[in-house]
């Protein structure tokens, strides 16, 4: 990898970071097809990528985190909750995926069929009428949401697609389904980088540098932006007919 590709996987992480389209799958994609990285090595590195976000997220959300230092705080016991619940369901799915990702023709195939599944989930009857707070959320709520974002470390599954999603068929008010679903992002991204920190090692400190800060200024620039965008588009007929072209271009002789 050298810096120009490093920046570009930045900027294609901090955008569609907040688009329901898994930015882990996109930067794998390019990663696998057009920057000739091997797969096994590609899943580490999409999910450091996530730290620069993550910080975005981090300052856009501080007095929310902050309120974590008031014992009355509510912030606290969500993020245990979904992040313990994440694990039971996210770590089994990354030692699948660390087995399943030993070409590029599978990886591909993997990314494309988790694409028509974030479709098919977005495709669900959202409660637009949904009125539920965030002082009315329950364990229960923030038990399946979680279990529900553990299998988002699979590429292709769009994390805020699927949490967003789960919380509004919760009966969750819209505005705090998405704070929530972007809140609850920090503790899994800190997670599933320690389940693989070894393979970050092995890149140039440089371009990790690189890919941290573009991934943040381009994530911290386009957030309340791409959020509005993404609440007017189609993207679950997106995330459908890209997962289907995937599959098609992975089949030896297409292109």
């Amino acid at each position: 990898m050298d810096p120009i590709q490093a920046a570009i996987l930045g900027i294609i992480q901090g955008v569609t970071e907040w688009l329901p389209v898994s930015s882990e799958g996109q930067s794998i994609l390019v990663m696998v097809q057009h920057f000739a990285i091997p797969p096994e090595d590609t899943i580490a590195l999409a999910i450091f990528l996530h730290l620069g976000t993550m910080c975005a997220v981090l300052i856009k959300f501080r007095k929310e985190f902050l309120s974590i230092l008031r014992p009355e705080s509510r912030l606290l016991r969500i993020l245990v909750i979904t992040a313990g619940c994440s694990g039971i369901t996210g770590i089994p799915c990354y030692l699948a995926l660390k087995q399943s990702f030993t070409s590029g023709e599978g990886a591909t195939i993997i990314i494309g069929v988790m694409l028509i599944l974030t479709g098919i989930v977005l495709h669900l009857p959202s409660r637009r009428s949904a009125h539920r707070t965030r002082e009315e959320i329950t364990t229960r709520d923030l038990a399946i949401t979680g279990l529900v974002q553990g299998f988002a470390i699979l590429p292709g599954i769009s994390r805020s697609g699927v949490t967003i999603t789960t919380l509004l068929l919760r009966n969750i008010e819209q505005k705090t389904a998405l704070t929530i679903s972007f809140l609850i992002s920090v503790p899994v991204v800190l997670g599933a980088m320690l389940l693989d920190i070894g393979s970050i090692s092995e890149v140039q400190p440089a371009n990790i540098l690189i890919m941290f800060v573009t991934s943040f200024v381009a994530g911290y620039t386009t957030m309340d932006l791409l959020i509005r965008f993404a609440e007017r588009v189609n993207f679950a007929l997106f995330c459908i007919t890209l997962g289907a072209i995937t599959i098609v271009l992975s089949v030896p002789g297409v292109l």
